[in-house]
């Protein structure tokens, strides 16, 4: 069985070699670049299944290579993780607005880091094709990937195309976010509740004007509104 490929972006020698030893103890296959150019010839030759990336790099640090990396069709479905001693929570948002899927503040214990890399592995394996859903004018199809609004395409990415189909399946209902994460992520243990907002937010400005129809529940949640608010949303844009 082919062992995941890990790309550690870091360059800290230490740190570096302290997290390949645990990922081969743990069957991971580790992938070392001490910064974003040996990164990025690493990600030419082969694309690794997870990206570890260090916040403070020489050169380009590391939102800016996520951003970079987001941009670009061939790696921007490559989850990120990113690595930083910077716990604030604007700096956390800051690491997720970039792109990253997860955030893991330094220090860190080995067994985190290791559940952490398994949960977003788990979050990218592919699902279950199902039938595809529509409400109003927004159409979501599992099995072709794809989202349309009054017929126009839209471009999702895979963690806001995954939180869309659950919601569209699941309309006027509200969902907390600790629900959201269980359902859409898979494994809420490691990831902060914070990161819902983070994605919703990104999922809004995916959809354009369909965007509105994702509402926000003070003090609860978050919400896809049904045909009868599209109508509201209709009035409004007129």
């Amino acid at each position: 069985m082919k062992k995941p490929r890990v790309l550690i972006v870091e360059d800290e020698s230490a740190i570096a070699e302290l997290i390949a030893v645990n990922l081969r103890h743990n069957g991971f296959e580790p992938v070392w670049a001490e910064d974003g150019a040996g990164a990025q010839r690493e990600l030419d030759a082969v694309l690794p299944d997870v990206i570890l990336l260090d916040w403070m790099l020489p050169g380009q640090n590391g939102l800016t290579l996520a951003r970079k990396w987001r941009s670009d069709a061939r790696t921007k479905s490559v989850p990120i993780l990113m690595l930083t001693a910077r716990g604030d929570e604007p700096d956390k948002i800051s690491g997720l607005d970039a792109g990253a899927d997860d955030y893991i503040t330094k220090p860190f214990s080995t067994q985190e880091l290791m559940a952490r890399i398994r949960a977003v592995l788990r979050r990218r394996a592919p699902e279950q094709a199902g039938e595809a859903v529509t409400i109003g004018d927004l159409n979501l199809d599992p099995v072709t990937h794809r989202v349309s609004w009054q017929g126009t395409p839209l471009k999702l990415g895979p963690t806001e195309f995954k939180l869309l189909n659950f919601l569209m399946r699941h309309p006027e209902r509200v969902h907390s976010r600790a629900q959201l994460l269980d359902k859409v992520w898979g494994d809420h243990v490691f990831i902060e509740e914070r990161t819902v907002d983070v994605h919703v937010k990104r999922l809004r400005e995916a959809l354009g004007m369909a965007g509105a129809l994702v509402e926000t529940v003070r003090g609860v949640g978050y919400r896809l509104t049904s045909e009868p608010h599209l109508q509201q949303l209709a009035v409004r844009e007129t």
